[in-house]
């Protein structure tokens, strides 16, 4: 977006209850499109190496954490973070739709916070796990973003970010009158970029998927399901996620 609103204008535009309203009138389909696409890059793999790695018996200075940390940024009403909860993680949210982050905490007990990210002074290495689902591009500084994911994540952690694919199919056919072209969408990445912008901040891309070849109701079913897994195949679908992990050395 060019100029760009200034962040306070930026923030403003969340605070809305409409926002709640129209999450929980498709938070199902969404945590379900969220749990294919971290399916798709290796969560549940993760999962099950966190869950089942020994403790050592000899102390150390750093020793590990009680139970997997995960932090949802952008976490909405906070199903995804109950469903985790569920399976045994340790839960965070970052929420600044004030509506959202009540719902959650009133509705779910989870522990969600309101302010941006870099505000809420993290320890480092507090986490083994960040998410990222459609945040990234409604940030005005997305590399400060990055950066401090990288700070909280403990060494070799994991970050998992879902956006927009500028360089996808429907991008490229729509032009100015793609769907994720819109006013609230401040930065739009490719898979190119959006690899560059992670291992600038010290991450290590190891997986990336994209999916969406043709929008819902422009063609036939059969077409579109045979377009959705040649767009996947091939990486020119309309959403991207990627998982990377914190460079240890860094």
């Amino acid at each position: 977006m060019n100029p760009q609103p200034v962040k306070k204008e930026v923030m403003g535009r969340y605070l809305s209850e409409d926002y709640l309203k129209y999450e929980l009138a498709n938070e199902e389909n969404y945590l379900n499109l969220q749990l294919l696409a971290l399916n798709d890059t290796g969560f549940n793999k993760l999962e099950k190496g966190l869950f089942s790695a020994p403790q050592s018996p000899v102390p150390t200075p750093n020793p590990p954490l009680s139970a997997p940390r995960i932090l949802d940024l952008g976490c909405a009403t906070g199903s995804l973070l109950s469903l985790l909860g569920e399976r045994g993680w340790e839960t965070t949210g970052v929420e600044i739709c004030k509506a959202q982050a009540d719902h959650g905490r009133k509705m779910r007990q989870l522990n969600i916070s309101e302010l941006p990210l870099e505000d809420n002074n993290f320890s480092p290495s507090s986490f083994n796990v960040v998410l990222a689902s459609h945040v990234i591009e409604h940030l005005n500084d997305p590399a400060s973003f990055v950066r401090e994911v990288h700070r909280i994540l403990i060494p070799g952690g994991s970050f998992f970010v879902t956006t927009p694919n500028i360089d996808g199919f429907q991008a490229r056919l729509f032009g100015k009158h793609w769907r994720s072209a819109i006013f609230d969408h401040l930065y739009l990445f490719s898979i190119k970029t959006l690899r560059r912008l992670l291992e600038d901040a010290g991450f290590i891309t190891e997986k990336t998927v994209s999916w969406g070849g043709l929008a819902a109701g422009s063609a036939p079913a059969p077409v579109k399901r045979l377009f959705d897994r040649t767009a996947k195949r091939f990486g020119f679908g309309d959403v991207v996620i990627t998982r990377s992990r914190k460079n240890s050395e860094i």
